[in-house]
Protein backbone atom coordinates (compact mmCIF):
# COMPACT_ATOMS: atom_id res chain seq x y z
CA UNK A 1 0.00 0.00 0.00
CA UNK A 2 1.35 3.41 -0.91
CA UNK A 3 0.17 6.96 -0.45
CA UNK A 4 -1.05 8.96 -3.41
CA UNK A 5 -0.04 12.62 -3.18
CA UNK A 6 -1.08 15.06 -5.87
CA UNK A 7 1.21 18.09 -5.62
CA UNK A 8 -0.19 21.56 -6.11
CA UNK A 9 0.21 22.54 -9.75
CA UNK A 10 0.85 19.00 -11.03
CA UNK A 11 -2.60 18.65 -12.60
CA UNK A 12 -3.88 21.59 -14.63
CA UNK A 13 -7.42 22.89 -14.42
CA UNK A 14 -9.67 23.26 -17.43
CA UNK A 15 -12.54 25.45 -18.51
CA UNK A 16 -15.99 24.01 -17.89
CA UNK A 17 -17.51 22.84 -21.19
CA UNK A 18 -20.33 24.85 -22.76
CA UNK A 19 -22.37 21.63 -22.78
CA UNK A 20 -22.58 21.67 -18.97
CA UNK A 21 -21.94 25.28 -17.84
CA UNK A 22 -23.16 28.79 -18.58
CA UNK A 23 -20.47 31.46 -18.27
CA UNK A 24 -16.81 31.13 -17.31
CA UNK A 25 -16.06 28.21 -15.03
CA UNK A 26 -12.66 26.76 -14.09
CA UNK A 27 -12.51 23.14 -12.91
CA UNK A 28 -9.43 21.88 -11.05
CA UNK A 29 -9.09 18.23 -10.01
CA UNK A 30 -8.92 17.38 -6.30
CA UNK A 31 -9.14 13.56 -6.25
CA UNK A 32 -10.51 10.57 -8.09
CA UNK A 33 -9.84 7.64 -5.76
CA UNK A 34 -8.81 4.20 -7.00
CA UNK A 35 -11.19 1.30 -6.39
CA UNK A 36 -12.67 0.12 -4.14
CA UNK A 37 -13.20 3.77 -3.11
CA UNK A 38 -15.34 5.82 -5.49
CA UNK A 39 -14.92 9.47 -4.55
CA UNK A 40 -14.55 12.11 -7.23
CA UNK A 41 -13.87 15.68 -6.18
CA UNK A 42 -13.13 18.89 -8.07
CA UNK A 43 -12.64 22.52 -7.13
CA UNK A 44 -14.95 24.68 -9.25
CA UNK A 45 -14.59 28.45 -9.60
CA UNK A 46 -17.54 30.29 -11.12
CA UNK A 47 -17.24 33.85 -12.46
CA UNK A 48 -20.19 36.11 -11.54
CA UNK A 49 -23.30 34.84 -13.33
CA UNK A 50 -21.75 31.46 -14.20
CA UNK A 51 -23.54 28.25 -13.28
CA UNK A 52 -23.98 24.57 -14.05
CA UNK A 53 -26.71 23.16 -16.26
CA UNK A 54 -29.41 21.10 -14.55
CA UNK A 55 -27.90 17.77 -13.51
CA UNK A 56 -28.04 14.95 -10.98
CA UNK A 57 -25.76 12.33 -9.45
CA UNK A 58 -26.55 8.64 -8.85
CA UNK A 59 -25.63 8.76 -5.14
CA UNK A 60 -25.89 12.49 -4.43
CA UNK A 61 -23.39 15.35 -4.23
CA UNK A 62 -21.82 17.44 -1.49
CA UNK A 63 -20.67 21.03 -2.04
CA UNK A 64 -18.34 22.91 0.30
CA UNK A 65 -18.22 26.63 -0.50
CA UNK A 66 -14.66 27.95 -0.15
CA UNK A 67 -15.13 31.58 -1.14
CA UNK A 68 -17.65 34.05 -2.46
CA UNK A 69 -21.40 33.74 -2.66
CA UNK A 70 -23.53 31.59 -4.90
CA UNK A 71 -26.84 29.91 -5.50
CA UNK A 72 -28.11 26.34 -5.48
CA UNK A 73 -31.57 25.23 -6.59
CA UNK A 74 -33.66 22.11 -7.03
CA UNK A 75 -35.94 21.71 -10.05
CA UNK A 76 -39.14 23.79 -9.65
CA UNK A 77 -37.84 25.50 -6.48
CA UNK A 78 -36.45 28.94 -5.75
CA UNK A 79 -32.65 29.14 -5.45
CA UNK A 80 -31.02 29.32 -2.05
CA UNK A 81 -28.02 31.52 -1.28
CA UNK A 82 -24.80 29.73 -0.29
CA UNK A 83 -21.72 31.44 1.15
CA UNK A 84 -18.13 30.65 2.09
CA UNK A 85 -18.11 28.02 4.85
CA UNK A 86 -21.49 26.50 3.89
CA UNK A 87 -21.81 22.78 3.09
CA UNK A 88 -24.71 21.50 0.97
CA UNK A 89 -25.82 17.90 0.34
CA UNK A 90 -28.01 17.19 -2.68
CA UNK A 91 -29.69 13.75 -2.44
CA UNK A 92 -29.27 11.02 -5.08
CA UNK A 93 -30.90 11.59 -8.48
CA UNK A 94 -32.31 15.01 -7.49
CA UNK A 95 -32.13 17.50 -10.37
CA UNK A 96 -30.33 20.68 -9.36
CA UNK A 97 -27.94 23.43 -10.43
CA UNK A 98 -25.39 25.60 -8.61
CA UNK A 99 -23.18 28.53 -9.41
CA UNK A 100 -22.12 32.07 -8.62
CA UNK A 101 -24.48 34.89 -7.80
CA UNK A 102 -25.07 37.45 -10.57
CA UNK A 103 -22.54 39.86 -9.03
CA UNK A 104 -20.10 37.72 -7.00
CA UNK A 105 -17.73 34.90 -7.96
CA UNK A 106 -17.95 31.65 -6.01
CA UNK A 107 -15.58 28.72 -5.51
CA UNK A 108 -16.62 25.35 -4.10
CA UNK A 109 -15.35 21.83 -3.75
CA UNK A 110 -17.80 19.35 -5.32
CA UNK A 111 -17.66 15.80 -3.96
CA UNK A 112 -19.57 12.75 -5.04
CA UNK A 113 -19.32 8.99 -5.04
CA UNK A 114 -19.60 7.55 -8.52
CA UNK A 115 -19.86 3.78 -8.21
CA UNK A 116 -22.68 3.55 -10.75
CA UNK A 117 -21.79 6.24 -13.25
CA UNK A 118 -20.93 9.85 -13.86
CA UNK A 119 -22.89 13.05 -13.47
CA UNK A 120 -26.04 13.09 -15.63
CA UNK A 121 -26.15 16.45 -17.45
CA UNK A 122 -29.51 17.85 -18.53
CA UNK A 123 -30.77 21.15 -19.98
CA UNK A 124 -29.37 24.65 -19.52
CA UNK A 125 -30.73 26.67 -16.58
CA UNK A 126 -32.98 29.38 -17.99
CA UNK A 127 -32.40 33.02 -17.15
CA UNK A 128 -35.82 33.01 -15.44
CA UNK A 129 -34.80 30.11 -13.17
CA UNK A 130 -31.41 31.73 -12.45
CA UNK A 131 -32.84 35.15 -11.58
CA UNK A 132 -35.79 33.81 -9.59
CA UNK A 133 -35.72 35.52 -6.17
CA UNK A 134 -33.88 33.31 -3.65
CA UNK A 135 -35.57 31.72 -0.66
CA UNK A 136 -34.94 33.12 2.79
Amino acid sequence: MTLIIHRNGDRPGKLGPATAFTGTVLIAPVIRTPEPASIRSVEVTFAPGARTFWHHHPVGQTLRVLSGSGLVALRDAAPQVIRAGDTVFIPPDVEHWHGASPTTAMCHIAMQEEPEGETVWLDEVSQADYTRPPEG
